[in-house]
């Protein structure tokens, strides 16, 4: 007994933000994932694509480099791999492409860029950074943000880097069901129907707390398989599902028009703001909201002491951080 209460003493010091101060916090995306849907290869792959990336932010830190530089570096491990829905790993449209969006914010001086609506861009976050860094906009759409991007010397890619089968798959199933909905829904309702079944939504995130004190969050996506009109979801808007400023930090994934609606990243940081809500009451209560909206997903936030809170409202969501002494934990399910 005496052993298992130690055992229990050590796992709380390991999962307590109040006894470490984190400075870089991580998700990949919340949704239906479960032990019992996840093989043993698939689950390593994906908690070491997660360490790769946070050690690839930690590295920025410790090294000096601002927040920023720390939430880039993150994200473009993620997205350059095809197990998120970020970048190489972005899901289809209706139409079969790949449409992306991405957002960065600097707690500083509040100076943010975000890209959305973009099919060639290899990396979304480094073309958000450029926006908020090279130009006097925050957001830039579609063919002209590429075409910024290509001006400030960023990778551009042909379609083809951005496919992958189980993507192309996800959307012939999807695309299977809304024609079986079809028959027996409205048209408005085999739409809902077929985002329903879209289970997993893989957008990463990543805030940083750089050892001048400063946050940043950044957060990226390949949005809804089967999404339509060119619709965007929270991920690019400030204030929805990506935000930063002197108090804390906020990256989304999930339903995004509902962290719009709910303006789920700024009414967290106004929770703490206004309120004097801790961290991890100010990040539940905003997943409730949007809970009660109708939505799911979760997030991930840092405040600028170096607490640090996860929460969801999925089966998983795949999460991690970084103490300032470089202790690695990442965390899948629920």
């Amino acid at each position: 007994m005496k052993k298992l209460l130690l055992t229990g003493a050590v796992l709380m010091a390991i999962f307590s933000s109040a006894q470490k101060k984190y400075v870089l916090v991580m998700h990949g995306g919340a949704g239906t994932i479960t032990r019992e849907s996840m093989s043993a290869e698939k689950e390593n792959a994906y908690r070491a694509k997660l360490a790769e990336a946070l050690k690839a932010g930690y590295a920025e830190i410790q090294n000096g480099n601002t927040a920023v530089n720390a939430v880039s570096a993150a994200i473009v491990v993620l997205e350059d791999s095809p197990l998120f829905n970020a970048g190489r790993g972005a899901v289809f449209t209706h139409d079969a492409k790949n449409e992306m969006d991405a957002a960065i914010m600097y707690g500083k001086d509040k100076t943010a860029g975000a890209v959305a609506g973009v099919h060639t861009i290899k990396n979304p976050i480094k073309a958000a950074l450029a926006v908020m860094q090279q130009s006097e906009h925050v957001m830039l759409s579609g063919r002209g943000a590429e075409e910024f991007a290509q001006e400030k010397g960023l990778a551009i890619m042909l379609p083809s880097y951005f496919w992958t089968k189980e993507r192309f798959d996800g959307l012939q199933h999807i695309l299977k069901k809304e024609k079986a909905d079809s028959l027996k829904k409205t048209i408005q309702n085999a739409v809902l129907s077929s985002y329903e079944t879209d289970q997993k939504f893989g957008t990463v995130g990543a805030v940083a707390l750089d050892k001048s004190g400063n946050l940043a969050a950044g957060t990226s996506t390949g949005g809804m398989t089967n999404k339509k009109w060119n619709r965007i979801g929270d991920s690019p808007i400030i204030g929805a599902g990506t935000y930063a400023d002197s108090l804390v930090g906020v990256s989304g994934t999930g339903w995004g028009e509902y962290f719009i609606r709910a303006t789920a990243a700024r009414t967290l940081a106004a929770k703490m703001e206004y309120q004097n809500k801790d961290i991890q009451t100010a990040a539940k209560e905003t997943i409730t909201e949007i809970e009660k909206l109708g939505g799911d997903g979760g997030l991930i936030a840092l405040d600028r002491n170096g607490n640090i809170a996860m929460p969801f409202n999925t089966a998983g969501m795949y999460r991690g951080a970084v103490t300032e002494d470089g202790e690695i934990f990442i965390e899948i399910y629920k």
